[in-house]
């Protein structure tokens, strides 16, 4: 019961800051946005536009795998080591609360807000789609929906895990903008500086090998399109990754990378704050 209040105290904290309604509102606009421009140009006698799911989710793949890890990363980097730092910390431990009880209840907390955020902005993509598309598959969508969900709990998790090991709201933003960079902006850069290092200009005839093409693979982003083709095929045709033949480079693999990426941060994080000493 311990963990349930902590999660509804999280969740209540997030409506009294507004951080669930400015995330909401958010993801409203975004959706929205992406759903109406493809129906927008068919306003235009010479248009082709194509209005359909996949058209959709084309739009929506970049803008989403580069927003939500920014917006999970945001709405969690300080959940615990802002507690640390105004010292409200020692007022929750102070109740019938073990410290597991604090890491756990934040990250499904603020998985709570992230959730509803999405929910809400997707659903009112859909509405639009449906009443407006040519075509639209509303299970794909919901598919895709959910995925969207699951991807956004994995930075929720990750930051959680980074938030409880540190101990001020500077050092926990500066460890989030280091991640988002890596994962975002960084990854991309690494594979090519290590292709050069090792084969210089020239790729072998028969491609990179597979366990370079699963260094790629672990990028979360990476793995998010991964999963995403495993649930919905079709997606496949506006994503482009190499294949290989090695059984780690299936498409289902990428929902245990994620699992892997959201899980392990939270429980080092949980074991790092378990053992500090807070004064």
């Amino acid at each position: 019961m311990a963990l349930l209040a902590v999660i509804k105290k999280d969740f209540h904290d997030s409506i009294r800051s507004f951080s669930l309604l400015a995330t909401t509102l958010l993801f409203v606009a975004f959706a929205t946005f992406l759903a109406s421009i493809q129906w927008i140009p068919l306003m235009y006698q010479d248009s082709t536009a194509n209005t359909s799911t996949l058209a959709l989710l084309n739009s929506m793949r970049q803008p989403t795998v580069f927003m939500v890890p920014l917006i999970g990363l945001v709405l969690a980097y300080d959940t615990i080591a802002g507690e640390i730092e105004s010292g409200t910390i020692r007022v929750i431990l102070g109740l019938p609360n073990s410290r597991a009880e604090v890491v756990f209840g934040k990250f499904f907390g603020r998985t709570a807000v992230i959730t509803v955020s999405i929910l809400v902005g997707y659903s009112v993509a859909g509405v639009i789609a449906l009443a407006t598309y040519e075509t639209f598959n509303i299970v794909v969508f919901s598919q895709y929906t959910l995925l969207t969900v699951f991807y956004g709990a994995v930075y929720v998790g990750l930051a959680t895990g980074f938030s409880a090991a540190m101990k001020s709201r500077k050092k926990a933003l500066f460890g989030a903008g280091v991640l988002y960079s890596i994962f975002l902006l960084g990854w991309d850069v690494m594979l090519l500086v290590l292709q050069l290092a090792i084969y210089g200009n020239d790729i072998p005839e028969t491609g990179l090998p597979d366990w370079f093409k699963f260094i790629g693979m672990l990028n979360p982003s990476t793995a998010f399109m991964k999963a995403t083709k495993a649930i919905i095929p079709e997606y496949s045709e506006i994503t482009f990754y190499p294949e290989g033949s090695a059984v780690y480079l299936d498409d289902w693999v990428g929902f245990l990378i994620l699992v892997l990426w959201g899980a392990l941060p939270l429980i080092l994080g949980y074991l790092r704050f378990e053992a500090a000493d807070i004064q």
